[in-house]
Parts: C-alpha cells; structure tokens; sequence
C-alpha cells in the first residue's frame, strides 16, 4: 500500500511541476507499478484496450473530419450570428451548447465533437481559443450531470439504490442538479477564464510570423480578377472533346485551370461536386464548368466561337480585400516556386518548361522584380529569381520538392492542404455524426457506443472526409491517448492494495458523528480528491456504496449522499488528466498542469460547497 501511495505522490509532484511531459510521466508510474508487483503486466496493459481509450481515438479521427470538411466552421458561424461581436454572449452560448449536448451524449464525445468548432468560432471572432476550450471541457462535465445517461457515475449510483433495495432514479432525476452545476459554472468561469486563460494564448498569437496565404497569393497575383467560370452546353463544340484536340491555349492565349462536375453518387444525399485538374486528356461533358484563367476579352471570344455560358461578368469590379467566394481550394491548390540560379529552365519558355506533361502542374503567373506577369504566358521566357504561381493537386505541389537544384517551393505544400476544408464533403461529414450520436443515444440501438465511434471514424476515411488515412492519425492527440491509458491502471494499483478503502471508509467513520451535513461534506470532498487521481466511474464505484452504509448508519436518505458522490466524482476540474475532456483539450488549448489548478481548483472548490447546501434541499435527509 505504501510504494502505490508513494508512486501515485510522486506522479502528482511531476504532474505539477511541468517539466516532464504528462504522457510520460504516466508511463514511468506504470513501470514502476509492475517492477514493484504491484500490478502485472496484462493489468498494467489494460488502459491501452480501454473501450474509454479506443473510444477517445475515434473521436479525434471525427472530430478532425468535421474540422476538414468545413462543418466545424458552418456550425460555428451560426452561433456566432447569435453571439454577434460580443465575447461574453460567445462564451455563455459555448458553455450552453456544450452542456447541452453533454447530457445526451458522453463528456468525452461532446468535447471531441465541439472542439474543432469552438476553434473555428474563436478564430473567426479573433479571441484566443484557450478562453473557451477549458471552460468546454468542464462545461462537458457539467452537462453530465442533467441526465441519467449523462455520465457513467450517474448510472453506477443508480445501480447502488437498486442493489440497495431502493426506488431506483428517473431520466430526468438528476436535471435540477445538472442545471445548477451549469449556472455555478458559467458565474465562476467567466472571470477566472478572462484573467487566467487569455493573456497565454494571446502572447503567444502575437509571436507567429506572418506568412502568406492561399487567399493573400490568389490576391497577389490577382486571380480572382483574372478568373472566369465557362459551362459547356449540349451543343457546345467542345462537348466530347480532349483539352489537347481543342488546343484552347494556342487559339485563345488562355489557360485553363481546373474542370468542376457533379458526382456520379447515386445517393441523393451524397451528391457532391468533383474537382478536376485540366489535363490534355481530360474529355469534356454537358454541364462541366471551366475555371479559365485570362483577359476577360479573350474569355468572351472563346464562348462565343464555341457556344459556351459565360457564368460570370467582368470581375475586375470584384473587390480587392478578399477572393470571391467561387475561388475555393480544396484537392487543387496553389503555390509559389523559386527558381535557382542554375535552374535548367532559365531563358525557356513557359510552354517548353514541361511543368504540365512532368509534373501535371499549371504555371498562372510570374513575380519578377516586384512586377506581375499574368497574361499571355505561354511565350514568355522565364529569368533566374523568378517566383512563378503554380497550380495542381496537393500531392503533385509536393513533388516538386524533389528538384530543389532547380527551383525551391515556398512554404509547405502539405500543410497548406490540411488547412484547406474540404466543403463539398461536409453533408457526408454530417450525416455521419448524427449517426453516429443516435447510435449512442438510443439504447434499442444494438450497437455500443464505442463500436459506433471506431464505424464513424472508418467511414469519415473511406468516404474521403479526409484526404488519407495518415490525415487521420494526424488528428490523433496521441500524448492525451496515452496519458489516459497509462493512468487508467492507477485505480485498480489503489484497489488491490486497499489504499482507497482504506481512505474513504476511515475518513467516513470519523465524519458520521458530527450529523448529516458534516458527513455529506466528508462523502464530496473526499470523493473529489480520489477522482483527481482516479477515473470518475471507479471512484463512484467505489464510494457509491460506502455513502449508502454511511447514510443508513446515521438513518439518514441515501439520495442526497449518493448524489454527492457522482456530482463529486464528475466535477473534477483541478487536474488535466481525472477527466478525459480536460486532456483533450490540453494540447489544442496549450495548457499547463498549473493553467487547471488556477482556473478548475477554484471552480471544484466553489462547485463542492453550494453543492454540500444545495442537495439536502434538493433531495432532504
């Protein structure tokens, strides 16, 4: 009992002072769990098979879909319609939402779901992200607490009154208590938030270099002045013909960029537009529209002499403060390219620098000297130091790495792609979380919760919600994974050596004299403390029946002890790791330990004692 003791204090002291990473900290306490025998290597292991562990990876890969796809930020700015400009209506409707949803659904799939879109709302309302995601993690928690279902300690007290032989909880049993824990929440957090949470973030906003955009490049080389949207008709001459048979370059000294065509998806809930890079062996169809790239006068002779719709008027009014909304990225995207002194392509011509037929790439433009060529390009000879605008899919951009005696890409092609969303993916992404959800929600639904997450998961991959499956592993915190994993084991090192019992049943004996609000005070704090250390489901299991022999002992209601011990064991805020929503969010939020005891401690502290005079009123003794 002693060396667990010690273990666990020593994993605390490395918790809180920061210096080690948590994840690894948690590995050592692991180790040193079954050198000293304490635990075996199968139960040491068990954390990484948890269904709660498997579960968290899942809800990473699909919360990082809804992010990719653009869901997130469609969501996000419906809400932020409601909040307008004001940061505290944001913050308010955030912790709403979020505890709203977290009655239905896990803490931890409410966290994941809303994370990439609590993100996508700060951004676009300029506020640090780290003000809101703490406060969503615990707003999670909160949630919980409103039904019976909300939480597992919720179903494990309820469990107890059965076993006990009494009435057993109802749905909405626990709603007065989850609606108070919300409203001590939302008082509390928005001061603590506000001086704790939002100096960090915003230091270290200010930091990061400026860097071009996709949008600043199309602006820069003037795009979106220069781009003309063109649909092939039924009796069009170009319908059935290849770009290379037309020749369009050569006749019309333009150029065009990509094709885009509805989806052959039977589905009609599926339908999405494809997006395809012009090849000279891409054959045209009725209805495909043309991203064409040139002089508005040459545009408008080319639909003339092939019956083609000019879908768009002369975009030199377009305004010059951002890219009109047809000028969107997703599987094509730009860049820009240096070329080196000693580039073979010094002195050819664009039409000869073979970036098309080698590299399947589209040259727009070129920057020499602070000036921009953009028109009839075809002969123009490129110079040492040029900086040419290119084009293609993501993957070809990247390739281009692979010559860097010759030219130097600018920026980091892959990276870029992974900022861009892929919108026309975002009726799948939804359809696929609320699937998802229902499938968690509904009982009769013969699927487990974590079955129905890892299903989510596959199919955001398999339907394209992200670009591969090395994307999704991407979206995995693998640090929270393994520090939720590695912890897990902890309770059960506290069980075998009856550290915990001994703790619990020894500080409740003493209380039970001194009546009942002393010992229901005892019950919550005590409670609060172990569930720092150890999962909330293994806490309640096991002070859930000690509060009940406490409560009959002194003849007392077991409902308001019983309730302590799950709103105890759910509202745990001091620590990163004692919830898995408070570990999602501490990477995304760049949390310390101490960031939690500053704004949760406080909060765990409050929450405990108006819930110690609350409950008795609630449910009397």
């Amino acid at each position: 009992m002693g060396i667990t003791l010690i273990i666990l204090a020593l994993s605390a002291f490395f918790f809180v002072n920061g210096k080690i990473r948590s994840d690894v900290v948690a590995l050592c306490a692991l180790v040193l769990l079954i050198l000293c025998g304490i635990l075996t290597p199968e139960e040491a292991l068990s954390g990484f098979s948890n269904s709660i562990v498997i579960m968290m990876v899942g809800l990473f890969v699909v919360g990082g879909a809804i992010f990719q796809t653009g869901l997130a930020k469609m969501i996000s700015s419906k809400i932020l319609q409601l909040a307008g400009k004001s940061e505290l209506k944001l913050f308010i409707l955030i912790m709403l939402v979020t505890s709203a949803i977290g009655a239905f659904v896990s803490n931890t799939g409410t966290v994941a779901l809303m994370l990439p879109i609590v993100v996508s709302m700060a951004v676009s309302a300029n506020v640090s992200p780290s003000r809101f995601l703490m406060p969503l993690a615990f707003a999670s928690s909160m949630g919980g607490m409103a039904t019976l279902i909300g939480t597992p300690p919720n179903l494990v007290i309820q469990n107890t009154l059965l076993e006990g032989g009494f009435e057993g909880l109802s749905f909405f049993s626990f709603t007065p208590v989850g609606i108070i824990c919300v409203l001590i929440g939302i008082v509390v957090l928005i001061p603590l938030s506000r001086i704790f949470l939002v100096k960090k973030g915003e230091k270290k906003t200010e930091k990061k270099a400026r860097k071009k955009s996709l949008k600043d490049l199309a602006y820069e080389y003037q795009i979106a002045q220069n781009l003309f949207r063109v649909g092939v008709k039924s009796d069009s001459t170009f319908r059935g013909k290849t770009l290379a048979e037309l020749n369009i370059t050569g006749k019309y000294n333009v150029t065009i960029l990509e094709i885009r065509r509805e989806s052959k998806s039977q589905n009609p809930f599926m339908k999405t537009i494809d997006q395809e890079l012009a090849g000279p062996n891409t054959s045209l169809q009725t209805g495909d529209v043309l991203y064409v790239l040139g002089a508005f006068a040459q545009i408008e002779l080319l639909t003339k002499d092939n019956n083609l719709d000019l879908l768009d008027t002369h975009t030199a009014e377009v305004s010059e403060e951002k890219v009109p909304r047809d000028m969107v990225f997703g599987e094509i995207g730009i860049a820009e390219v240096l070329l080196m002194p000693n580039s073979q392509l010094i002195n050819r011509a664009v039409k000869d620098s073979g970036f098309r037929e080698k590299y399947n790439i589209n040259i727009l433009g070129i920057q020499r000297g602070g000036k921009y060529l953009l028109q009839e390009l075809k002969d123009e000879k490129m110079h040492s130091g040029d900086a040419l605008l290119v084009q293609g899919t993501w993957k070809d951009i990247a390739r281009l790495n692979e010559m860097q005696s010759e030219w130097v890409v600018v920026g980091q092609p892959l990276a870029e792609a992974a900022k861009v969303t892929l919108d026309h993916k975002a009726p799948i992404a939804a359809t696929i979380m609320i699937l998802m959800i229902i499938a968690m929600v509904f009982d009769s639904i013969p699927v487990a919760p974590v079955a129905a997450v890892i299903v989510a998961a596959l199919l955001m991959v398999l339907t394209g919600c992200l670009r591969n499956v090395e994307d999704a592993y991407k979206t995995i915190n693998w640090e929270s994974i393994v520090l939720i994993a590695a912890m897990l084991p902890m309770s059960l090192a506290l069980e075998k050596t009856g550290a915990s019992a001994m703790i619990s049943s020894g500080l409740v004996s003493y209380l039970g004299d001194f009546g009942p609000i002393i010992l229901l005070a005892g019950i919550y704090f005590t409670t609060s403390l172990l569930t720092m250390f150890i999962s909330n489901t293994a806490t309640a299991v096991l002070l859930a029946p000690i509060a009940l022999k406490a409560a009959l002992d002194i003849g007392a209601s077991p409902y308001p002890f019983l309730f302590a011990v799950t709103v105890a064991a759910s509202m745990c805020f001091a620590s990163p790791f004692s919830t898995p929503p408070n570990a999602l969010v501490m990477s995304a939020g760049k949390y310390t330990f101490m960031d939690y005891v500053k704004v949760g401690l406080p909060l765990q502290v409050i929450m405990g004692i108006v819930m110690v005079l609350v409950l008795p009123l609630l449910f009397p003794f």
